[in-house]
């Protein structure tokens, strides 16, 4: 088979006409890649702002930064996957993404998936589960013996779902998440937040559960939020953010010392660091906790329908931002 099916991302003055069936050449392997049969996706907001920022093209982009599916050949150099594994990733966003039949890998960034996980249920995990776990671990350092208290901007999120998880199981501190709605709110619960703070009256409400200031901070959305900042992260606390929003201004974090990191799960594969299979290490002890019980899958909406039409679905329901967990499109 020399072409595929795929569902292509296209300049467009509306989503209705952006994604559409196509057939596109299958990819060919580098050396250490591996061609996984893609079985489910899902969708996370850099997808909503990677077909938002495309430009007129005649050619299609294969979009979609999270899968699971099985191994259907590996390149010469490959060594730690083989035909025939069932395995879940984020990929890699220089590449064609997992919105198609087949997508080549780089193994490094390529682990087995949960076997107690379905594939839909699997989907919903890697790439959120990548960010929340370096933010955690390589930007906040936190170890078994951290305490202190850490906030979860968008608790109910997707990235919010698991590293609520993963900081009540690998770490000492205490989780404050925050949500709005009932619904969001008892969804964060779910997930093991110690206590649920209302974003709305971020500053009184973090204040009032901690008049110190939290040492961490977790922002996936920092536009109009310096101030409030500022203001509930203790001196010599840390921040780390997800987004990117234009002329935001951080001076006023430096009277307290207040450390700001950056988190996007991609630069690992982006630049090829000497650290890139940290990725695969990572999935693969989070599949061990998945199976384990000690982790759960965040899906909450899963859409049978793996094709243009069922990727507008999951878009629109992203697009909302009322979004609780994660949403799936599988075969």
């Amino acid at each position: 088979m020399t072409t595929m099916t795929a569902i292509g991302a296209f300049a467009a003055d509306s989503l209705d006409d952006s994604l559409r069936d196509v057939t596109v050449d299958v990819p060919e392997l580098r050396p250490r890649d591996v061609l996984v049969r893609v079985h489910a996706v899902s969708v996370n907001p850099v997808d909503v702002k990677q077909r938002a920022a495309l430009t007129k093209s005649g050619r299609p982009k294969i979009l979609g930064y999270d899968a699971a599916g099985v191994v259907e050949a590996v390149g010469p150099d490959v060594t730690t996957l083989s035909v025939g594994d069932e395995v879940w990733y984020a990929g890699d966003i220089t590449r064609p993404g997992s919105n198609a039949e087949l997508q080549a890998v780089d193994e490094r960034i390529v682990s087995r998936k949960p076997q107690s996980l379905s594939f839909a249920d699997a989907a919903a995990l890697p790439l959120t589960t990548i960010t929340a776990w370096e933010s955690l671990f390589d930007r906040f350092g936190l170890t078994s013996e951290s305490t202190g208290d850490l906030l979860v901007l968008g608790g109910a999120g997707g990235v919010g779902s698991i590293m609520i998880q993963l900081a009540k199981a690998l770490t000492g501190v205490r989780v404050i998440a925050t949500a709005s709605r009932d619904e969001s709110r008892k969804w964060a619960q779910q997930m093991g937040a110690d206590l649920v703070v209302n974003h709305h009256h971020l500053r009184d409400e973090t204040l009032a559960a901690v008049p110190g200031g939290v040492e961490y901070l977790f922002s996936p959305h920092s536009a109009g939020n310096i101030d409030d900042y500022e203001a509930i992260v203790r001196p010599f606390g840390h921040i780390t953010a997800i987004d990117e929003p234009e002329g935001l201004e951080l001076v006023g974090l430096k009277a307290k010392s207040i450390a700001w990191h950056w988190e996007l799960m991609f630069t690992r594969a982006m630049f090829e660091t000497p650290d890139m299979i940290e990725q695969q290490r990572l999935l693969a002890r989070t599949a061990e906790l998945v199976d384990q019980g000690t982790l759960r899958t965040t899906v909450t909406t899963t859409i049978n329908d793996f094709s243009a039409a069922g990727l507008i679905e999951a878009h629109r329901d992203v697009e909302s931002g009322r979004m609780t967990g994660k949403v799936v499109v599988t075969r």
